[in-house]
C-alpha cells in the first residue's frame, strides 16, 4: 500500500483501507475498478466509513435507514422509500433543515445522484448490497463537483470483484405480504470483470394513518419497485482501466388514500477512466435521465385535486482530476467539473366536487454549474495539511412558469430572467498526529448550493398550506470550522469528538406568509453548533458501532416571527448504536440497532412538532449449507410510534414493526 494511502487509513481512524488487490503500481497494491487512492488529508474532515459489513447486515435493508448510523444525517421526514414522498427524501446533515431539498451532495462512484429537478436522493434503487462502502463527510467541501456540499458528503463506492461472490442471490418475505427478491452474476472477463445485478422489492403496505384518523379511504402505504444495475471494469493497460456503469429503476407509492399513487422512474449511465501512472488521473461523464408523477387526493372529499403526471428531467455532467507527480511529501490534485440539469413540471389542477380540471400548469428550467478545482496535501512528518480552492460560474436560464384556466382560458404566464454569477469557495485543514494513539485535527471551509428548478419555479400544496416558489432565490453558502481528536488507546478501539460551527447564509426555507399560506424564501442565516461523537469498538467477536450528535441549530432573521427558532426539521439530538456478535468459526452474525431522533417542528413558527421517536432494530444470520444462509430481520421490533408529519393533529405515522425470514446464497 502506497505511503499517501497508509497515512491516510492509520490517520483515519474510522476510515477502512481495502487488503484484497488484483494489481500492483509502482509498490502500491489496488484493486481493479476501484478509485484513486484517498488523499492524506482527508482525515482533517473527520470522515466515518460504513463498511460492507453492515451495509449488508442491516435489519432494512435500505440504505437511508443505514445511514442513520452517522448520527446527524437525515431527510426531510422520517420516512423511508417505501411510504415517503419520493420528492421529500432530500439528504442533509448537522440539522441545517428547512425544506426537502439535499443539502448534502451525495456521489456514486463520482456521479452525483440528486435528482435534476427536484434535488431528492432515489434512495429505493442505491442497493446497500450492491456497494463496498460508504464514506460520510460532515461539512461543506471544496473538491470535484463541490458545489452542492454545503452540508457535507456521502460518497457511495460499488463493491468491486473482490467482495463479489460469482452468484448471488436472496429471497425474503415479511409483514404485511412484502416480498424482496435479488440476484447477482458477476464474472471474471479478460482481465478485468462484469457485475450484473437486479433488486425487486413489493408489499401491501402498513397504515401511516393512525386508527382514529382513517376513512373509507384510507388504505395501507403499498409499495411496490425494481432496479437493475451493471458494471463493467476492464484494463486498457498495466495502470490504466475504465469503468462504465448503468443503472435503471422504477418504483411505484400508494400514500394514505386510495388513488393517492406516486411514480419515479431513471436510467444513468456513466463511464470512467482511472490512470494510476505518474500522473493519475480520474476523467468521468455521465447521463441521467428522471421522471416523477404524483396524484393528490382530497382528505375531505377523498378525490384528486392535482395530477402531477410527468415531471421529466436530465442531467449531464463529468470531471476531470488530475494528480501530477510533485514528488515526496505532496499530493496534488487539480482539474474541471461541470454539471447541467434541466427540467419540466407538467400538472393539472382538479376541483375536488366536480372532478374537473380548473388548471393545467407548467414550470421548466435549466441550470449549469461549471467549476475549476486545486487541492494539495502536504506530509511533514507526523502533521498534515490539506487546502483547496475552487471557482464556480453557475447559471440559472430558461425559467417559466404557465398557468391556464381551461374554462376562461386565461392564462398566467411568467418567463424569469436568466441569472449568472462566479462563486468562490475553499476550505483547509491540519491533522497532527501526538502519538500512537492520539490525533488532533481542524478544518474550515466555506461552500454553497443553487436552488432547485422545484425551488425556483414549483408551488404545491400539502393540505391545508400552500407553498409559493420564488424564482428570486439566492445561492445558499456556508462558511464553517470545526475541530476534532481521534485516540486510538489500543488496536480494534476508535474513538472520535468533533465540535463544529456552521453558518448557512441565504438559507432557503418554506416561511409562513400568511394563514395557511407559506413560500420558499432565503432566511437570513441558520446557525448550527454543536460535537458529534463515533466510536468503533471490536472485541474479539463482538464489536460496537456508536454515534451521538447535538446540534443546537437555530434561525438567525431579526425582525421574523422565525428568530432564534430551530429550522424546520431539525432535532437538536440524534444517537445510533449497533452491537454485532460474529462467531468466527460459525460464520454467523447476530445484531441489534438502536436509533433515536429527538424533538423536530413540522414548521417555520414551532406550532406544530414532531416527539422523539426510539426504534430498535435486529438482524441475525446462520449458514445452513455451504453458500446458504437463513437470515431473520426485525424492524422496529417494539412497534414504538415514530410520527413524520403534523399538520394540526393530522399526522402520519413511519415504519411499524416489521418482520422478515428469507434464505441468503452465495458461490
Amino acid at each position: 500500500m502506497g505511503r499517501y494511502k497508509l497515512l491516510a487509513c492509520l490517520l483515519g481512524g474510522a476510515l477502512s483501507c481495502p487488503v484484497q488487490a488484483q494489481a500492483e503500481t509502482d509498490g502500491q497494491i489496488v484493486v481493479l475498478g476501484e478509485e484513486l487512492p484517498v488523499p492524506p488529508g482527508t482525515p482533517a474532515y473527520g470522515s466515518v466509513v460504513i463498511t460492507r459489513d453492515r451495509l449488508t447486515g442491516s435489519a432494512s435493508d435500505r440504505l437511508e435507514n443505514i445511514l442513520t448510523d452517522v448520527a446527524g444525517f437525515q431527510q426531510f421526514r422520517r420516512s423511508d422509500s417505501r411510504s415517503a414522498n419520493p420528492s421529500a427524501q432530500g439528504a442533509t446533515l448537522r440539522a441545517i433543515g428547512g425544506n426537502a431539498s439535499s443539502r448534502t451532495l451525495v456521489l456514486l462512484d463520482g456521479v452525483p445522484m440528486a435528482d435534476p429537478f427536484f434535488g431528492y436522493i432515489p434512495f429505493n434503487a442505491l442497493v446497500p448490497d450492491r456497494l463496498g462502502a460508504v464514506r460520510v463527510t460532515r461539512g461543506s467541501g471544496a473538491g470535484a463537483f463541490g458545489a452542492g456540499a454545503v452540508a457535507g458528503t456521502i460518497e457511495l463506492v460499488s463493491a468491486d470483484r473482490t467482495m463479489l461472490p460469482a452468484i448471488e442471490a436472496s429471497a425474503f418475505y415479511g409483514s404485511n405480504d412484502a416480498t424482496q427478491l435479488s440476484g447477482g452474476i458477476n464474472r471474471d472477463l479478460g482481465n478485468g470483470y462484469v457485475s450484473l445485478s437486479g433488486r425487486w422489492d413489493r408489499g401491501d403496505g402498513f397504515w401511516t394513518s393512525p386508527r382514529d384518523q382513517r376513512s373509507a379511504a384510507s388504505v395501507p402505504a403499498a409499495y411496490d419497485g425494481w432496479s437493475i444495475s451493471t458494471r463493467a471494469v476492464t484494463p486498457l493497460s498495466d495502470d490504466v482501466d475504465i469503468q462504465a456503469r448503468a443503472l435503471v429503476f422504477d418504483d411505484d407509492r400508494t400514500l394514505r388514500f386510495a388513488g393517492a399513487d406516486n411514480h419515479i422512474e431513471g436510467q444513468d449511465a456513466s463511464v470512467r477512466v482511472i490512470s494510476r501512472g505518474p500522473w493519475q488521473v480520474d476523467a468521468l461523464a455521465y447521463v441521467q435521465a428522471r421522471n416523477f408523477s404524483n396524484i393528490v387526493i382530497s382528505s375531505s372529499r377523498f378525490t384528486p385535486v392535482l395530477d402531477q403526471y410527468a415531471t421529466p428531467a436530465t442531467g449531464l455532467g463529468g470531471k476531470v482530476e488530475v494528480r501530477p507527480p510533485v514528488g515526496g511529501a505532496h499530493v496534488l490534485r487539480m482539474g474541471a467539473d461541470v454539471r447541467r440539469t434541466s427540467g419540466r413540471m407538467q400538472e393539472n389542477a382538479i376541483s375536488a366536487i366536480s372532478g374537473n380540471v380548473t388548471a393545467r400548469r407548467r414550470a421548466s428550467g435549466r441550470q449549469t454549474v461549471a467549476g475549476f478545482f486545486v487541492e494539495d496535501d502536504w506530509v511533514l512528518g507526523p502533521l498534515v495539511l490539506t487546502g483547496g480552492a475552487r471557482a464556480d460560474r453557475w447559471t440559472i436560464a430558461k425559467g417559466d412558469y404557465r398557468s391556464l384556466d381551461p374554462v376562461t382560458v386565461v392564462t398566467t404566464q411568467s418567463d424569469f430572467p436568466d441569472r449568472h454569477d462566479w462563486q468562490f469557495s475553499g476550505r483547509m485543514g491540519a491533522v497532527y498526529r501526538l502519538s500512537e494513539a492520539w490525533a488532533l485535527r481542524g478544518a474550515a471551509y466555506t461552500g454553497f448550493r443553487l436552488p432547485t428548478l422545484n425551488e425556483l419555479y414549483r408551488p404545491f400544496t400539502v393540505f391545508p398550506v400552500t407553498t409559493l416558489a420564488n424564482a428570486a432565490l439566492k445561492p445558499e453558502k456556508l462558511k464553517g470550522i470545526e475541530a476534532g481528536v481521534d485516540l486510538t488507546p489500543v488496536t480494534g478501539v476508535s474513538l472520535n469528538a468533533t465540535v463544529f460551527y456552521n453558518r448557512l447564509k441565504n438559507a432557503i426555507g418554506n416561511v409562513t406568509i400568511g394563514t395557511n399560506l407559506n413560500q420558499r424564501q432565503n432566511i437570513d442565516a441558520v446557525v448550527a453548533k454543536g460535537i458529534e461523537l463515533t466510536s468503533n469498538i471490536r472485541l474479539g467477536q463482538v464489536s460496537l458501532g456508536a454515534s451521538y450528535a447535538y446540534a443546537h441549530s437555530k434561525v438567525d432573521a431579526p425582525g421574523q416571527p422565525s428568530d432564534g427558532l430551530s429550522p424546520v426539521q431539525s432535532p437538536r439530538h440524534a444517537a445510533s448504536a449497533t452491537l454485532t456478535w460474529a462467531p468466527a468459526s460459525s460464520g454467523a452474525s447476530f445484531s441489534a440497532s438502536l436509533h433515536y431522533v429527538g424533538k423536530q417542528y413540522e414548521d417555520d413558527l414551532h406550532q406544530t412538532a414532531l416527539p422523539d421517536a426510539l426504534t430498535v432494530d435486529a438482524f441475525a444470520r446462520w449458514p445452513l449449507a455451504k453458500g446458504i444462509s437463513l437470515v431473520g430481520r426485525a424492524e422496529n421490533l417494539f412497534d414504538a410510534r415514530v410520527i413524520t408529519r403534523n399538520a394540526g393533529g393530522n399526522i402520519d405515522l413511519g415504519t411499524p414493526r416489521i418482520l422478515w425470514i428469507g434464505l441468503r446464497f452465495s458461490q
